[in-house]
């Protein structure tokens, strides 16, 4: 039976996106989040004129975005204002005097390398040639595909590339790179992009190398408004679907029903599997509610929902599993507000250190330690974005990868976090401040706020602490991350970067569009087909239908009828 209505557990972006398009569908969703406000690992704080984003701050894959607006009737050109960021990012390496300015376009990409190695703008050429080819390979065979089914992946360009994607697949990131460059500058600008995969160059497999297609080839946009700002606008679409959004409100339990009657397969005798009917929660006044739905999705972190939701005997995935599970980095946040203009940074800046491996190997080896120096992150959007700070002053996003590592304790503001993590950030500071040519950072210092991997424990229930998820290694990408449903529970789904297809914002989106999969029984390999345009398919209706038609919905039923309600002006309609 067609599922009428649905709760979603998890406001982030995925918990919305997915949302969103089920609204869309003719479902009636809730969704339930945990915090006093929707955003997740995209959050925003605010603070003395100050606005800062509190996770995600590369807006990379934009067609992904596009697709996902679309699939909604609207655009990312009619929701987001993007800029292109000239140059797409900086880099500061240790003991090298001059920084490397990486373009906003492919051909100033290829100029740069060959200024940084000769004859390295040719082999770029190739490697980009290379990691669009799997891109696209990627895009529409891997990403969009729940794996329901394997049969959708037996077509001739997958089977014609097996040999080549098994060597992808086999063969690091880095050891893919060393092969091609030798300047150690540009070894650790493509090996870098592993770690937003949540993992190392050097386990990564080398199929990742189109990551670099993503920002040396089509260069690097930024939404004003800053990152929150894209979850305000996925929010607002959610909302005019339909969605009713609870905050403060703390899932408990997933309910689920006992099985009863005859199931599917050989045996007539075999009974149906237990079934989700709803969860119990706990509002913002401490009250245990419990609401009732056809449909349950988490978009919360898996390991929380297997191991804390549901009892040991419904779990797909219980503790057992994650003992053999590679998570991402932790990570130690800074928010910093600072006094007067600092040009030594770009919208975003990296800074490396000399011994690239033994930084990997303090985060993800057998014995973890935080790395001193660290290879770190800088994103200064008042560089772009005159409201993320006052007039005068600058705003710092930095972010340290370190091992995922509750025990490294929980940050706070002016210094009040956990000693440890204080100390860790005075000695980021002073890095910075040395790298980058800064002398009294520290003094111009008038906001801060650290975070910690205790946080991530706290506020979003992340396995370990992780900043991000599971590490994309071999054995965690693809179908060998898990599956988006549950194998011992009917109705119950699950989204988000710790399940299909993985980490980063795009691959929210897309685990937000599994759902919709799973929900039509549609076990295809691309991208679900977009509506066409409002006013297009308003033209084609016979006279007199226009007027009275619903916005396009699906397989809205009649019984649940979709909003017709249009986007607030707030989500940008």
């Amino acid at each position: 039976m067609r599922p009428r209505t649905a709760v979603v557990i998890g406001g982030g972006i995925t918990g919305l996106a997915t949302a969103a398009l089920l609204s869309r569908e003719g479902l009636q969703v809730t969704v339930l989040e945990k915090q006093p406000e929707t955003g997740g690992r995209a959050g925003s704080w605010e603070t003395g004129g100050f606005r800062f984003d509190t996770g995600p701050s590369w807006y990379l894959m934009p067609e992904v975005f596009d697709h996902f607006f679309r699939l909604l009737g609207t655009s990312a050109a009619d929701q987001l204002e993007l800029v292109r960021l000239d140059p797409g990012y900086r880099v500061i390496f240790e003991d090298t005097a001059a920084p490397v300015d990486v373009a906003a376009t492919r051909e100033g990409n290829i100029a740069l390398f060959e200024s940084l190695e000769p004859g390295a703008g040719d082999r770029l050429q190739k490697y980009l040639e290379s990691a669009e080819e799997v891109y696209g390979m990627a895009k529409k065979r891997f990403l969009y595909t729940t794996f329901a089914s394997f049969l959708p992946l037996l077509r001739p360009d997958v089977l014609r590339n097996g040999p080549r994607l098994a060597r992808l697949l086999l063969e690091p990131l880095s050891t893919f790179v060393a092969k091609r460059f030798t300047d150690p500058r540009i070894r650790q600008i493509l090996g870098y992009p592993a770690v937003f995969l949540g993992s190392s160059p050097f386990t990564t497999p080398s199929m990742y190398h189109l990551m670099s297609r993503l920002d040396l080839a089509d260069g690097v946009l930024y939404p004003m408004g800053g990152f929150h700002r894209i979850v305000s606008v996925i929010s607002d679409l959610a909302r005019a679907e339909g969605t009713k959004v609870i905050t403060g409100a703390e899932v408990t339990r997933i309910r689920t029903s006992a099985p009863s009657g005859p199931g599917r397969g050989r045996s007539h005798l075999r009974r149906r599997r237990p079934r989700a009917v709803g969860v119990d929660y706990r509002d913002a006044e401490g009250t245990v509610v419990s609401l009732d739905a056809d449909l349950v999705v988490s978009a919360a972190d898996l390991h929380h929902t297997e191991t804390a939701l549901l009892p040991e005997e419904l779990q797909t995935y219980p503790e057992t599993y994650w003992e053999h599970r590679v998570p991402g980095p932790g990570g130690l946040l800074l928010h910093l507000g600072v006094q007067g203009t600092l040009p030594q940074l770009e919208h975003h800046t990296l800074l490396f250190t000399r011994d690239w491996e033994a930084n990997f190997e303090k985060i993800f080896g057998a014995d973890t330690s935080v790395p001193d120096p660290a290879s770190l992150y800088v994103c200064r959007p008042s560089a772009t974005d005159p409201g993320a700070a006052p007039e005068g002053h600058e705003n710092l996003f930095v972010l340290v990868p370190v091992p995922s590592d509750p025990s490294l304790g929980a940050g706070g503001i002016d210094g009040a976090g956990d000693p440890q993590i204080e100390k860790m950030a005075d000695a980021v500071i002073a890095q910075l401040s040395s790298w980058a040519g800064i002398p009294d950072l520290a003094e111009r210092i008038i906001i801060r706020r650290t975070v910690g991997p205790q946080d991530f424990v706290a506020d979003l229930n992340s396995w370990r602490g992780t900043l991000l998820g599971p590490a994309h290694i071999l054995k965690q990408s693809a179908f060998f991350r898990g599956t988006n449903a549950s194998r011992k529970v009917e109705g119950l789904l699950y989204a988000g970067g710790s399940t299909l297809p993985g980490i980063g914002l795009p691959m929210c989106l897309i685990s937000a569009e599994l759902i919709l999969k799973r929900l039509r029984g549609e076990t295809g390999t691309e991208a679900l087909p977009e509506p066409p345009p409002w006013s297009a398919q308003a033209a084609s209706w016979p006279d007199g239908l226009a007027s009275s038609a619903v916005p396009p919905g699906g397989l809205a039923s009649s019984d649940v009828p979709p909003s017709s309600s249009p986007p607030s002006a707030g989500a940008g309609a």
